[in-house]
């Protein structure tokens, strides 16, 4: 995930206009490799054209990635990413970029790299996020954009191929929910669990780790949200995909999870069932879910439903550890105004299960919450 400074695609732009060069220069901490970045660019810049007086800052990644933007002699933009190659490995992104255009996905074009000194020339998709685009308050407005969404992510999990990219197996679903208790109850929340309340979040992993097992698998994006969707520059043309470095072979669940349950904007269920039902339909047709697996998601949608649910849950419990950490570890608090949000949904959730009453109790006695009351849809 990132945290943007400015609508670049890198991962979760804000929407803010871009700064001019003599707003926000761009700095750099390191002299060295301030020095090797213009040793870099300054052969790019002939070849594409490219003028440098125009570099500024575009967004921060949550990592130690950053993006800037440039502009041409040609009239467009173009992005560049910096990622310190003793911090980050761009070689997933490579891959990943090569599958989603081969599978026909619009995605960065990548016009230069420097592996050895972690500096990428990329064309830019523009400068709008989907998320931008949309209301919770309209959600007939958001209709065909999250149709367009699903489109782009079916041509996505057609192009699956088991053995291509790091299998989203148990060991990394562990050690994503270990970011729970690690980071947002221990450190965020400071609370110490004792040997019932460990029971209790070890129970609900391991059901958690079973029903998402249990799907089908396929490409997956790991973070494929409304502000990892670039707004068509032109009508009629593809939304653009970012921030797919962290692909995996895993859950069919996971990436409708993360569309219709994002990080940064709610919708009323109903219009999630809405789309949900959409997609399945449309995955169903595409063979992406057998009529003959053992879930019986190829006949069954709310036993696909629920899946999504418990594949959600999963990723909201990941997510609240991973933003408590980036606040605790790395000094980026904005990240932690949005984990209401998250707490919001996984009790939302495990108020629908019989299995998971215990995590929703211990939820509720940390949180100092409300036990969710009302109808709950799907609850077995």
């Amino acid at each position: 995930m990132s945290h943007p400074s400015s609508p670049l695609p890198s991962g979760l732009p804000s929407g803010t206009a871009p700064a001019a060069p003599s707003q926000a220069l761009v700095t750099w901490a390191d002299p060295a490799r301030e020095a090797a970045f213009h040793a870099w660019l300054g052969p790019l810049a002939q070849t594409h054209q490219l003028l440098p007086a125009s570099l500024r800052p575009a967004s921060a990644d949550a990592s130690f990635r950053r993006y800037l933007r440039i502009d041409s002699a040609t009239g467009e933009s173009r992005i560049v990413m910096d990622a310190p190659p003793d911090k980050e490995n761009c070689a997933p992104f490579v891959q990943v970029q090569a599958l989603m255009a081969g599978a026909g996905l619009n995605v960065p074009h990548i016009m230069a790299w420097d592996q050895a000194g972690g500096f990428m020339l990329l064309s830019d998709l523009g400068s709008q996020t989907l998320i931008e685009l949309l209301d919770p308050a309209r959600p007939q407005d958001a209709y065909a954009w999250y149709q367009q969404a699903t489109d782009v992510l079916l041509d996505w999990q057609k192009a699956s191929q088991p053995g291509v990219l790091p299998a989203y197996d148990e060991a990394l679903l562990r050690r994503e929910l270990a970011l729970f208790p690690d980071w947002y109850l221990a450190q965020h929340r400071g609370v110490t669990l004792d040997a019932t309340q460990q029971a209790t979040l070890q129970s609900a992993f391991n059901i958690i780790v079973a029903h998402n097992l249990a799907a089908p698998s396929v490409y997956v994006h790991r973070d494929f949200m409304t502000r990892n969707l670039m707004a068509p520059a032109s009508p009629g043309a593809p939304l653009g995909v970012l921030d797919f470095q962290d692909a995996v072979y895993g859950p069919i669940t996971y990436d409708i999870a993360s569309l219709l349950r994002d990080a940064f904007i709610s919708w009323e269920e109903e219009f999630v069932i809405d789309i949900t039902v959409r997609y399945w339909e449309k995955a169903r047709k595409a063979g992406l879910l057998g009529a003959n697996s053992a879930s019986g998601w190829g006949d069954d949608f709310g036993e696909f439903y629920r899946a999504v649910e418990w594949m959600g849950l999963q990723r909201h419990l990941k997510v609240a550890g991973i933003f408590a950490r980036l606040t605790l570890r790395d000094g980026k608090p904005k990240y932690l105004a949005d984990a209401p949000r998250f707490m919001g949904y996984i009790r939302a959730t495990a108020n629908r299960y019989r299995q998971l009453g215990p995590l929703l109790k211990m939820l509720d006695q940390i949180e100092g919450t409300e036990p969710v009351t009302g109808f709950a849809y799907g609850r077995m």
